[in-house]
């Protein structure tokens, strides 16, 4: 059994930092500031003495976090709801492998989501290039988060991961707390969701046992995320291009924070989540002959394969699908001459929006209907 001090350099917070962790922060200018920011009609001295109030992580993440992700919803989205709760249980902690569309608010949704079903929240996975400033680094670990090292390379990146995974057996196993992580590092810019078998590699590390059987531990569960609009689309874009242009382009942590703030207050239309089948029962059908590349792939598969098939799609969807990919008409059955029209709007607002000197038009417009029709696309690919 793992000593726990053991991941000290990763875990959330215990119980017992909480206290002088809200402390240190409200003493931070600027923690205040984006506070006031993000809820500018809160009155700061009542939040501060809620704030200071609390001593377990439970209290921060039901009151402040919970009340905060409700509130930017509430100011951002139309319907959020979650189904699929047949697929997890109390008993069992699980591993959440999903696709990533929000820096910030797709755990922070799951998390509230689960919350009001009834069951723990789970554990986060973030990674330390968000970590941009110190109270980030707090407010995250208060909010059961565990650190992801980025940007470390040869045998020091083999040595974390191994400690990243052992972590995450420990916590399935002997904390029985859920994880959520994202089924690649970084968001897919053109939502092309697919798995990486680096991620896989990874989650099997924390045990002895053969790749399988230490898979089968940390009960891998597909979620599938749905945002109707991602605010952050143009964005992707507007860096989809700068790295055509300049392969050796590399986002800043300016370019982080516009990300992440884009995101949290962009409008983003309706929202689901479904939670999908665990893999363990799809795994004995893997070929066990096969080389240990060609098993991962396989698993990689079954995750990809369960997160196409539990997409929500809107109109705005099947519009772009039939507008790159159908012939035109494949799903005209699917959204009215107003969506057409609203979709156009939209989409030539988002273009406005990105500011490049050398503005491609026509693969800028591409890129943002990547954005919404690969999904329709990889479900089309799956569903037979």
């Amino acid at each position: 059994m793992k000593n726990m001090e053991e991941f000290d350099d990763i875990r959330p917070y215990h119980d017992e930092e909480v206290t002088p962790t809200i402390e240190k922060l409200l003493k931070d200018p600027e923690f205040k500031r984006v506070v006031l920011f993000m809820m500018p009609s809160i009155d700061w001295e009542e939040f501060e003495n809620t704030m200071g109030s609390f001593d377990n992580t439970y209290d921060f993440q039901h009151t402040i976090v919970k009340n905060m992700v409700f509130y930017l919803l509430n100011q951002s989205a139309g319907k959020v709801d979650c189904s699929g709760f047949e697929n997890i249980s109390n008993d069992r902690a699980c591993t959440f492998i999903s696709n990533h569309r929000d820096i910030v608010l797709d755990a922070s949704i799951l998390c509230v989501l689960l919350s009001n079903n009834g069951y723990d929240t789970a554990e986060i996975a973030i990674g330390d290039n968000l970590l941009i400033q110190p109270w980030i680094n707090d407010v995250v670990r208060l909010n059961k988060s565990f650190i992801v090292k980025r940007g470390i390379t040869g045998r020091q990146m083999f040595e974390f991961s191994k400690h990243l995974s052992e972590y995450i057996h420990y916590t399935i196993a002997e904390k029985k707390q859920s994880i959520w992580i994202a089924q690649r590092e970084g968001r897919a810019k053109n939502s092309d969701d697919r798995t990486q078998d680096s991620l896989l590699k990874m989650l099997s590390m924390g045990s002895d046992k053969k790749f399988l059987e230490s898979i089968e531990e940390v009960n891998v569960t597909p979620l599938s995320l749905s945002y109707e609009y991602d605010p952050c689309d143009y964005l992707k874009a507007k860096e989809l291009q700068q790295k055509r242009d300049n392969p050796e382009f590399k986002k800043s942590p300016q370019d982080d924070l516009n990300n992440m703030e884009t995101g949290i207050f962009g409008f983003k239309g309706d929202i689901h989540f479904q939670i999908g089948r665990p893999v363990n029962r799809f795994l004995q059908k893997i070929d066990t002959s096969l080389d240990r590349a060609e098993i991962v792939s396989a698993v990689a598969a079954l995750v990809d394969k369960e997160i196409y098939l539990n997409y929500r799609f809107y109109p705005v969807n099947y519009i772009a699908y039939d507008r790159l990919w159908g012939d035109t008409k494949t799903f005209r059955d699917k959204y009215s001459e107003k969506d057409i029209r609203d979709f156009d709007d939209y989409m030539q607002k988002k273009l406005d929006l990105i500011d490049l000197p050398n503005k491609d038009i026509p693969y800028l417009s591409e890129k943002l209907m990547e954005m919404y029709a690969f999904p329709v696309k990889n479900y089309l690919s799956v569903k037979e």
